[in-house]
């Protein structure tokens, strides 16, 4: 057998034959055979590639989504983190005005601030002193019974208005025209409400206090309060007058302790603002053993201020 083959070509010119030896067919065979492999193997790596594109496009969109995500959530960490930066300053510039405000309540009150204590401890402090010191202010005369508008006879020797001679005035007269309300100033109970002869106080109340203190109100008008009748501080008990041994309208006010007069003036001025002043104004009140009675004892909705 030949080991050759003819190619024809047909043309314009007209036909050829061309004999190719079966070497040269073998090698144009396996040429083309190769070639196909490697484009086979082209288009099968072309293929992975891509598809590892994919895999690798794929994740990476994953980690950039993620990582947007961790991106926002840091934004908002931060912006939580400065809010509440912001929310501490504004805590702490506040607890130092309450702090500041709190030292100031307390020296009021007569305490000596401790910085060491904590602010919880300052506040109970200072609210069971107030709350002692209401209790006090409550159950001992203090304040002015009537609208303040001065004295016209003090505590002490005197030549009397109308007798002309000389005596002890075992109160104060307090100024005031006919019919100005007298208050109660502290709780207690009202031992007499009515006219006094005896005494030339004329319509006359007396009111005991807790702790042996008494408080008189005489030359009044009219009184409203009945005897054995309790009130509580700042009650209306009656009105000013001219009655009994006056020289005119006026309120005259005495203030006993275990039944010995006391001057007035120190308790009419009395009151939270200058709570420990009359502790060295009046020597004869035992202040410490009344404050040691007193201590445990706690008033519900004391009377602030008399009206």
């Amino acid at each position: 057998m030949d080991n050759h083959f003819t190619i024809t070509i047909h043309d314009d010119n007209g036909i050829k034959q061309v004999n190719l030896h079966q070497f040269v067919k073998s090698v144009l065979f396996y040429t083309i055979v190769f070639f196909g492999i490697i484009a086979l193997i082209a288009v099968g790596t072309i293929l992975y590639l891509d598809k590892e594109v994919s895999d690798i496009e794929a994740k990476r969109l994953e980690v950039k989504k993620a990582y947007d995500g961790l991106k926002n959530k840091n934004l908002t960490l931060k912006k939580e983190i400065e809010d509440t930066n912001t929310l501490l300053i504004a805590k702490k510039n506040e607890l130092d005005s309450v702090s500041d405000s709190l030292s100031e309540i307390e020296i009021l009150i007569g305490l000596t601030p401790v910085k060491s204590n904590s602010l919880q401890q300052r506040v109970d402090s200072a609210k069971q002193s107030s709350q002692h010191r209401a209790t006090m202010l409550q159950l001992i005369p203090n304040g002015s019974p009537i609208t303040y508008k001065g004295i016209t006879s003090k505590f002490g020797w005197r030549i009397h208005p109308t007798l002309k001679k000389k005596e002890f005035h075992r109160g104060l007269d307090m100024r005031a025209k006919m019919n100005t309300p007298v208050y109660a100033p502290a709780d207690g109970i009202v031992e007499w409400a009515g006219f006094h002869k005896s005494s030339g106080f004329g319509n006359l109340v007396i009111i005991q206090h807790s702790y042996g203190f008494r408080t008189n109100f005489g030359h009044l008008n009219k009184i409203v309060v009945k005897s054995r009748q309790f009130v509580k501080k700042g009650t209306l008990i009656a009105y000013t007058g001219n009655s009994g041994m006056s020289s005119g309208p006026h309120l005259h006010y005495e203030i006993r302790f275990l039944h010995q007069p006391i001057n007035p003036y120190y308790f009419v001025k009395w009151s939270i603002k200058n709570y420990s002043e009359i502790f060295e104004k009046e020597k004869k009140i035992p202040w410490q053993s009344l404050i040691t009675a007193t201590a445990q004892l706690k008033v519900l909705n004391p009377t602030q201020t008399l009206p």
